[in-house]
């Protein structure tokens, strides 16, 4: 449509001309003394029109003169940006394929470019960003080089460029600056500098993951534990690592804690730090109560920590519980001393509930011991001594039927019982679960 009535103008206008060039008797006389020149007025305004179009080109040409030397440093400038940033992928690209000698070349040209069109009063907006980023992939590739000084020089003229009350883009560099300086600390094992440096970064970066994941490994190699769980607490929650990634390292830092107790009191407290799901997970609930033992701890205590781990291993059989049904049975055992009824029918209804199974037909023998009933203690252990494959328990159920058969005055089960158990120690040293 746009075209269509252009083309109309066209047309009219060409008509217009027409009539008014082919009808034009008008004529225009030009007195320059002593000479008069007569012509026709469509010739003046052709010589008028020509005139102004020879004078519009010459003060174009003029202007495009005058502007070749500015159009020139605007060129150079450009080519020097262009370098510039060519320069500055190519210290990145060097820094990934591992080639730091050549990353660092590049950085130093990106700033020795950069300082030049500083000098020239050609700076650009975005250049102390620029110079800051040339330092900090110099500083990472004197890191790799292990040149310290260097790495520092470069890492203090970044935040030199960078002032705390710049913008955004400042802000988030400056970021990124101490993030790297806290890695370094980390790759030459000072733990305590990393872990000062991740302290002056503001609240909202250091939850962020790469932050994080520097403080559970400089926590780690600090022997920290408490912060080492805290922050694989938070990994785990933002879903830094694989769900089983996460159960394993957050495992791990749980049984560090266990060990590190020093008395009863530290090892509870740090039981009343754990959640629900983690006091019933058997890796950790069963050395907890293990660990409460060896540091004297009271055994009803011991029992009531154990609770939860033996509802759900006996109320979800599978490969699960065959994996911590032993050591389960192992250390109830050992604080089986002061056994109150409640625990006693527990453990008595797991018998009977799998009367197959010897290692809960075992621990019911040794609870009735410890409430003294002699007739169905004996009864249990003759029926579980023969199947226990584990050698530890074996022994321990052939002991104690001799020890009852010596005080019924049998003395020839007792001998038998005892011979059983020295059959049973013989092969003890090569039992996985006793070499744990």
């Amino acid at each position: 449509m746009r075209a269509a009535l252009w083309l109309m103008g066209l047309f009219a206008m060409a008509v217009a001309l027409a009539l008014f060039a082919g009808n034009n008797q008008s004529s225009v006389t030009w007195f320059w003394s002593p000479y008069r020149v007569d012509m026709s007025l469509n010739l003046a305004i052709v010589l008028l029109f020509l005139g102004f179009v020879l004078i519009y080109a010459a003060l174009r040409a003029l202007a495009a003169l005058l502007q070749m030397p500015h159009q020139a440093r605007r060129w150079r400038m450009q080519q020097k940006e262009r370098a510039m940033n060519q320069s500055l992928l190519e210290a990145f690209s060097h820094l990934q394929a591992g080639r730091f000698l050549r990353a660092r070349k590049s950085a130093l040209i990106v700033l020795a470019t950069e300082q030049s069109l500083r000098q020239s009063d050609a700076s650009l907006p975005y250049g102390q960003r620029l110079s800051a980023t040339a330092n900090l992939l110099a500083a990472d590739a004197s890191h790799a080089l292990q040149d310290t000084p260097l790495r520092d020089k470069h890492w203090q003229q970044a935040l030199e460029l960078l002032p705390v009350p710049g913008n955004m883009q400042d802000e988030e560099i400056r970021e990124g600056a101490q993030m790297r300086a806290a890695r370094w600390a980390l790759d030459d094992r000072d733990a305590t500098e990393s872990i000062r440096r991740l302290g002056e970064l503001p609240l909202g970066a250091s939850r962020r993951t790469i932050a994080l994941r520097i403080k559970l490994k400089a926590a780690r190699l600090a022997g920290n534990t408490e912060i080492a769980l805290d922050t694989a607490r938070l990994l785990a929650k933002h879903r830094a690592f694989s769900p089983a990634a996460s159960a394993s390292v957050v495992r791990g830092l749980l049984l560090a804690s266990i060990r590190d107790a020093r008395d009863t009191s530290s090892l509870q407290q740090f039981w009343l730090s754990l959640d629900e799901e983690e006091r019933a997970m058997p890796e950790v609930a069963i050395p907890a109560t293990e660990r409460l033992i060896e540091l004297g701890g009271e055994a009803p205590q011991a029992r009531t920590w154990l609770l939860p781990v033996w509802e759900h291993l006996l109320g979800h059989p599978g490969p699960r519980t065959e994996a911590h049904l032993l050591k389960l049975v192992q250390v109830l055992q050992s604080c089986l001393s002061k056994l109150d009824g409640a625990w006693l029918a527990r453990i008595e209804a797991a018998a009977n509930a799998h009367p197959r199974e010897p290692r809960l037909q075992y621990l019911a023998g040794m609870a009735c011991v410890q409430r003294e009933l002699w007739g169905k203690a004996q009864l249990l252990l003759s029926r579980a001594a023969p199947q226990l494959q584990d050698s530890l328990l074996c022994t321990r159920a052939w002991q104690r039927l001799a020890l009852m058969a010596e005080h019924r005055g049998d003395m020839q089960a007792s001998a038998m019982s005892w011979k059983l158990a020295a059959q049973a120690m013989v092969v003890l040293p090569e039992n996985p679960a006793r070499d744990e």
